[in-house]
Order: C-alpha cells, then structure tokens, then sequence
C-alpha cells in the first residue's frame, strides 16, 4: 500500500461514515406503527440510503435487544432525546468512526485512537448534561405548575383532570411529565405511583411533596387547593434559597472550567506553534504512559472539582 493510498482510504472512510451518520440522525421519523398500516394504501418510498440506514439500525435494535443497551430509552427520554436507542448508537458509532479517521489523519494514529474510543463516553456525558438541563427547567416550572393545578382544583376538577390541563398548557419538560402521569394512570397504575416515578426521574423532592399531599388528601380529605398553596409558598422560598447559591457558587464552576480547559488549550497550541515538541509523548512508551497518567488524574481532579462545587441541600 503506497503513502497516497492511505489517505484516500481515509478520506473515503470519514465520507461514508459522515453519509451514514446524515441519514441516520436526519431520516424521517415514523410512529411505532408503520404509516401503511396507519393510512390504508399508502406506501412508504424510501431511497436506497435510507435504507441502508434503517436496515443498520433494526441491525443494531436487533443486536441490543430490549435493554437498549448503554443508551437505553429511560436515558434518552430523561435527556429530551427523541431517537431510539438503535438510532442513537448508530449515530455515536458513526461520529466515532469520523473523529478516528479525522484525528488520525490530521494528527496521528494515537490521538485518532483516543478520539474514537472517548466519543461514547463523551455521548454519555451530553447526555448527562442535557439531562441536568431536563430536570433544571422542570424544577424552574414547577411553581407555575402547582399555580395551575390549584387554579383545576378550585374550578371543581379532580386531580388528574387538573393535571391533564397542566400537561395542556405548561411547557416542556413539565408538559411531558404531567402527560405521561395522566397516561400511566389511564392503563391502571396507582396515582401515587406515577407522581413518585416522575419525582425520581426529575430528581425532584419538592414534587415528592405534592405527591404526599394529593396522597393524604386522598385518604383523609381536606382542602387539597390551601395545601398546595402552602405548598408552592415553600417552593417559592426553596427556590429562592437555590438561587442564592447558585449565585455564590458560580465563582467557583468557573474556575473549575478554566483549570479543566487550560491544560487542554496549552497542549492544543504547542502542537499548532512547534508540533515537534509533543511528539515525544506520544512516540515513546514514556510518554505514552505519562499521557495515560495525565488522563487519570485529569479525570480524577475535574470529578473532585465537580463533587466540590455541587451543593445538595
């Protein structure tokens, strides 16, 4: 194999791999059920690439089974993310592919290596961010949340149907969840129940607190209505309080960003203004074993400085 083949093959790789991860991410989005059989006489065209790309995601689907496998539907649903499990693999298997071939042509064998195996994690991470996003924005609604279902229960609804009409008019991601309550309540599982899967899923205990008292008004009765006003009152100040730190902690998630980015940015332009002077980490073992260190302790320190300037309360 010449010197010239090599990139071509490269080039080449990167192209495909960028088609595939086009289409997949791109393609059209059908419901569970086939739209022929949703529409009597329809026929679904598709092109040849597409279906290439749907025949490697049912490949996949096939391969992961009903566990979704690394990112299973439970993840993506708490992240926003409106693909299927088999879809989303394919996508982070093809961006994977394309960071490899891309980083080992610009660079070298080594850094396309590192690229292509940290992509699924770093998927992982996105993930976990916009999830935190997902939940952020949930509690953030959730004072106007209660303020509608209390305005449902004053004009003489039951609880579900206040919260069907919550899910109606709040916005995403409260919108989503209350819709999801209402309709795992509609195939038979308990009220309570769907209220405290949804607090565990937001990872909120302020409505934890509005499951307990739609709970004990149900078994002792009451005004329901003046609870959740005192309710949404403790809200209010919660969020008042969290505010609050938020304020005092920026400080500190900054700096946190900038020592995380300035050994990675110092690294970058060295290898811009002298690419001569890093080579040596990376052709010989003891800097390729200094590098391996270097990412152990990177990972470490940036999971010290996250635990640090996280604040429960």
């Amino acid at each position: 194999m010449t010197v010239l083949t090599v990139p071509v093959l490269g080039f080449a790789l990167c192209f495909a791999a960028l088609i595939l991860l086009f289409f997949v991410a791109f393609k059209p989005r059908h419901g569970s059920v086939p739209l022929n059989r949703r529409r009597w006489g329809h026929q679904v065209e598709q092109s040849a690439i597409s279906k290439v790309s749907q025949s490697t995601a049912d490949a996949v689907a096939g391969v992961l089974g009903e566990s979704g496998g690394p990112y299973n539907r439970g993840l993506l649903y708490n992240a926003g993310v409106k693909m299927a499990p088999a879809d989303f693999t394919v996508l982070v298997a093809a961006g994977a592919l394309v960071l490899g071939v891309f980083g080992t042509l610009t660079v070298n064998w080594f850094i396309g290596i590192a690229a292509a195996v940290a992509t699924p994690f770093f998927a992982r991470m996105a993930l976990g961010l916009l999830t935190e996003k997902r939940r952020g924005k949930f509690d953030g609604q959730l004072t106007d949340s209660i303020q509608m279902l209390i305005g449902g229960l004053r004009a003489g609804h039951s609880v579900m149907r206040s919260i069907e009409a919550a899910a109606l008019e709040a916005d995403v991601p409260s919108s989503e969840e209350f819709a999801r309550i209402v309709n795992e309540t509609r195939i038979g599982k308990d009220a309570r129940q769907a209220i405290d899967e949804c607090s565990d899923r937001m990872q909120s205990e302020d409505f934890r607190w509005i499951g307990q008292a739609i709970q004990i008004n149900r078994e002792v009765g009451g005004d329901l209505a003046e609870v959740l006003e005192q309710v949404a009152a403790t809200i209010r100040e919660r969020s008042e309080i969290k505010g609050h730190i938020r304020s005092l902690s920026a400080e500190g998630k900054m700096s946190a960003y900038i020592l995380m980015a300035l050994p990675v940015g110092v690294g970058l332009f060295m290898s811009v203004i002298n690419p001569s002077y890093l080579q040596v980490l990376f052709q010989t073992p003891i800097g390729l074993i200094m590098l391996a260190v270097s990412f152990l302790l990177f990972a470490v320190g940036g999971f010290w400085m996250s635990r640090v300037i996280k604040i429960k309360f």
